[in-house]
Formats: C-alpha cells, structure tokens, sequence
C-alpha cells in the first residue's frame, strides 16, 4: 500500500527560492523583510513566514528594531511564536558575540573600523541610551567590553568610581568609552561633554588613559578624540597639576 504523501505547504517554492538565493550570493538583493522570512522559516517548517515577517517590519519600523525587539514583544505579533522568537534573539547575539570577538587583543585606537562596526551592531539601534567601557592594555589591545550604565545619561548617572573600579579589574591600562543617542542625532549635549571630562581627570589621576569618547546613533557617530577635546582635555589637565 502506497503511504500517503502530505501536500506541499502554499509558500514551500517560494522558501526554497529563497534560500538558494541566500546560498548563491548571500543577502545581496535581499529586502528587510524576506531577511527576517527566511529567519522565521529556520524554526517554522511547514507554514509560510512573509506576512509574519512584514508584520513585524511594520510594528517595528526598521530591522534593527526587529532584532532589538524583547521576546514578550516580538510573541505579541501573529504568527510569531517562543520559538520563533529565540531565533531572532540568538541571531542578534550571535552578530555581536563575533564583532566583539574581531575586536579583543586588537589596537583599536589606531584602527578604529572593526571598533566602530562592533559599537555600531552592539549599541546602535537601542531605545535606550547605554555607556560601553572598552578596557585596553598598555599596547591599547581590547581586553574586554561592558555595559557599565543604562538609561538618560547625565553627570550624575556615570560614576566616575565604578568606571575605575571595572578598569582595575581588567587591569587596563586605558580605556575607550562609548554611548548611544537614540534620537538619531550624534551632536554630544552639555552633560555629555561635562561626562567625558569628568572621567578624563578621574582616570587620569589613577593613571589610566581615556583615549576615546565616541557617540553612536543610527545616523553616524562623533569621536571626541577626532575633534580635539581628549586633546584639549589633556592640556587642561596638564595645566592644572
């Protein structure tokens, strides 16, 4: 007796036409939402994932935020389940786990583009702002990198104290600080300046160098040490012993 064969699902060509796309050339040519399709398919085998996926670009707006989205959000859109969700999860960390991997033991302040790629991936495209210490050793090689505070960033949100007290044990050398403006707008405000200042003395006083400040958005970034104040704060320092 010929056992029965189950039909093939409406969307099954179209995965298939998909994937040998991504097999052929990657994600070249491929739009924001057949990216998250075809991630959805991974743990969906026997339904179609494109509404899914254009639900979620149009809750979200971009891509990014899909990947940024939390699990309980991301399980409020039709067709998305826990499963489905751990994927998009793990796929977010598995990115920064290997652009954070490129940087250690590295000197990212005389190459800065795999430094900027990382902080662009990591920080970004959050909702929220969040201060990354980067710890260096004394041939400025990353050693490791944090997320040492979350939320608004103001002077009395970063405690000097605790960025000291993270870069003594990492035994650092020096350190490259960096936050995100979640606005889009890279410009640094009052505080931010006030900030890096305050943490230039501070480390300076214990002997650890801050060599950088840079602020990420979604629409570019700003390096306190490209335009001069890490410089400028040096002198003053130097000025004032």
């Amino acid at each position: 007796m010929t056992r029965p064969t189950i039909p093939n699902h409406k969307g099954e060509g179209h995965r298939k036409r998909l994937r040998d796309r991504f097999l052929k050339s990657g994600l070249t040519g491929f739009q924001d939402y057949e990216v998250i399709e075809l991630l959805l398919s991974l743990n969906t085998p026997r339904k179609d994932c494109k509404e899914s996926a254009k639900l979620l670009l149009e809750r979200f707006k971009t891509f990014p935020a899909v990947l940024e989205a939390s699990h309980e959000s991301l399980c409020e859109i039709e067709g998305i389940g826990p499963a489905n969700s751990l994927g998009i999860k793990l796929i977010k960390e598995v990115a920064d786990r290997y652009l954070e991997t490129r940087i250690i033991s590295r000197d990212v302040v005389q190459n800065q583009r795999d430094l900027l790629e990382y902080l662009n991936q990591t920080i970004g495209h959050k909702t929220k702002e969040v201060f990354v210490g980067i710890f260096l050793d004394a041939k400025n090689r990353v050693l490791a990198s944090k997320i040492l505070f979350t939320g608004t960033l103001t002077t009395s949100s970063v405690y000097p104290r605790e960025v000291i007290i993270h870069a003594l044990q990492h035994n650092a050398a020096a350190m490259i600080v960096s936050h995100n403006h979640p606005s889009g707008d890279a410009t640094p405000s009052k505080s931010d300046l006030e900030i890096t200042k305050k943490l230039f003395f501070t480390l300076k006083y214990v002997g650890i160098i801050l060599h950088e400040h840079m602020i990420i958005s979604s629409e570019g970034f700003f390096s306190f040490a490209a335009q001069g104040l890490i410089s400028q704060f040096n002198k003053e320092f130097e000025d004032g012993r």
